[in-house]
């Protein structure tokens, strides 16, 4: 990773001449390759300094102290989505925090998009000062931040592949013990970005295994229909948790980096991020996959309804 961000560092005069030359011959004038070029550089180093920070908390005996750790991952969010900021041009709205406090709470939210993991980090630790602990894939572990600092903190890496899934399903399950008014568990439910080809590949298997879960499902737009296993073992786990289900609009087609590339073609504009707090209270014992397929739906609704609101923002300015 260090010599990584020295080569590019050291050469990017000539990335920066390169790629703006591409974008200018393609009469791209937003320069979307050079921002991402350069956003690129500003993670190498951030993701430098997270590392460097997690040798010294190592060596100086506070490789199991979960404050310091949280601290790196805010400083980590933090200087990212700046870093998005800056050269890509995306600024995040968190409409309201405040939905997420008290805790323990679990948090069934959205995923549309690779930045889909900052973006809760920094909403959930930075904005509601919480410590958020999470159901990530492994292959989130090819990031050497996500991977060291991730595993000193009460996170579960997911095998998506794993052919023990009870297993997997224990591991997830102890996200929920002991948390406390600070923590936060939060999952992706989807289990992948969601894309229109991933919805209807979905929705058509499921047509196959559960016809009348399919038809319930048909209506989504813009979520993929719920993998309910996840969902159900966090509120085994943690049964006084409240549930907080997690939107997200503007980050919608990056899933991808071409659809990145497309993205900075146009203007980036302004990510909202939202909650919706439910008691546990108001949380059925029997019928959970329906009660979240409902929640889902909501939830799609309420995407529609801020993609709508972001494009008439859009044509009044």
């Amino acid at each position: 990773m260090i010599l990584l961000a020295l080569v590019m560092l050291a050469t990017w005069p000539v990335w920066a001449i390169g790629t703006a030359l591409f974008d200018v011959v393609r009469r791209k004038w937003r320069l979307p390759t050079l921002r991402l070029v350069g956003f690129a550089l500003l993670w190498a180093w951030i993701e430098v300094g997270g590392l460097v920070a997690a040798t010294l908390f190592f060596l100086s005996g506070q490789g199991r102290n979960l404050r310091v750790h949280f601290a790196l991952q805010r400083w980590w969010a933090g200087s990212l989505m700046f870093a998005l900021r800056v050269t890509v041009g995306i600024r995040i709205k968190v409409e309201n925090p405040e939905a997420l406090r008290p805790g323990p709470t679990l948090v069934f939210s959205r995923h549309a998009s690779l930045a889909d993991s900052l973006v809760s980090a920094y909403s959930m630790g930075n904005v509601a000062g919480l410590r958020p602990r999470y159901v990530l894939k492994r292959e989130l572990m090819a990031d050497p931040c996500l991977d060291i600092v991730g595993h000193r903190l009460p996170n579960y890496f997911l095998n998506r592949s794993s052919d023990n899934q009870e297993e997997e399903l224990r591991g997830l399950a102890r996200l929920g013990h002991n948390l406390g008014i600070d923590d936060v568990a939060v999952i992706f439910v989807e289990g992948t970005r969601a894309n229109p080809k991933k919805r209807e590949k979905i929705l058509a298997s499921m047509a196959e295994r559960s016809p009348e879960r399919a038809a319930r499902l048909r209506g989504l737009q813009h979520l993929l229909p719920p993998k309910p296993a996840g969902a159900l073992t966090l509120l085994g786990a943690a049964p006084d948790a409240d549930v907080v289900i997690a939107g997200h609009t503007g980050f919608d087609g990056l899933d991808t980096f071409g659809g990145m590339l497309k993205r900075l073609e146009a203007a980036a504009g302004v990510a909202r991020m939202w909650f919706v707090r439910i008691p546990r209270s108001e949380v059925p014992t029997e019928g959970l996959i329906e009660w979240l397929d409902a929640r889902w739906l909501e939830l799609d609704r309420a995407v529609a309804d801020h993609l709508g609101q972001a494009g008439v923002d859009r044509k009044d300015n």
